[in-house]
């Protein structure tokens, strides 16, 4: 079983995160897959057996993180966009702690290279897994609420999380679905569908960047890069609307 929890490992996440642990066990256990428990436990025994066994996964961290995501979540979009109705807000808190929101910023910390795994997790690619990675994500968060309070899980979760999902004023948090707007303003005018070519992508597996290309009528209207093929697509689908809305306007 691979561990990330060495001491050198644990200081490039609180680098990353932002956040130094006064209490170094509470990252340990949001970092613990319930795969590895049993493996751990047994692990503690061979080696000392009058150490206490107190191995516990990151399950309860991810319950208690998921509640601070969602506090925190709203609060940040009530000041940050103060304008906006319950609907706009409601829509953007959704959009911004859902899953694939959540493995991305998992993905940016790479927290996927210290999780501790069982070894079958180990062997299908748990280190990679959506749910994985979105719960571990929750459970760290939990982690720098527990060894530090609100304040510090707000400004980990403002740089890991909130600021990446903001572009241009928010705009882009409170489009629900981007490529629908733009199928629907093409079918409008009687335009064939639009259609999504990957053009490229760089980086390790386990953080990845892919191009993603709108092209219409075998023109290319706007391109994009995301964390996922998804995310890309979406906001190359809003550059290639606001596109087509100012060519409209102006002729």
């Amino acid at each position: 079983m691979k561990q990330g929890n060495g001491s050198n490992r644990d200081a490039e996440l609180e680098a990353r995160l932002g956040h130094k642990f006064a209490h170094k066990a509470l990252l340990d256990r949001a970092l613990t897959h319930s795969s590895a428990v049993p493996e751990l436990r047994i692990a503690r025994e061979d080696s000392d057996n009058s150490a206490p066994i107190e191995e516990e996964d990151n399950e309860r961290f991810e319950f208690l993180g998921d509640a601070v995501l969602e506090l925190l979540s709203s609060e940040y979009l009530l000041s940050r966009f103060p304008g906006w109705s319950e609907g706009q807000l409601s829509k953007s808190r959704a959009r911004l702690v859902n899953a694939r929101s959540l493995e991305a910023a998992a993905r940016r910390l790479r927290i996927g290279e210290h999780l501790r795994l069982g070894r079958g997790e180990e062997k299908t690619g748990g280190r990679e897994k959506q749910t994985l990675l979105a719960d571990a994500f929750e459970a760290v968060i939990a982690a720098v609420y527990l060894d530090a309070g609100l304040a510090s899980a707000r400004e980990v979760l403002r740089h890991t999380l909130f600021e990446f999902a903001l572009e241009e004023d928010g705009e882009r948090i409170a489009d629900s679905d981007r490529k629908s707007a733009l199928q629907e303003f093409l079918q409008g005018r009687g335009e064939v569908p639009a259609e999504y070519r990957l053009a490229g992508e760089s980086g390790p597996d386990h953080q990845k960047t892919f191009q993603i290309e709108v092209w219409v009528k075998g023109e290319c209207l706007a391109s994009a890069e995301g964390a996922t093929k998804k995310e890309a697509e979406q906001l190359a689908a809003r550059r290639a609307l606001q596109r087509l809305e100012e060519l409209e306007t102006k002729g």
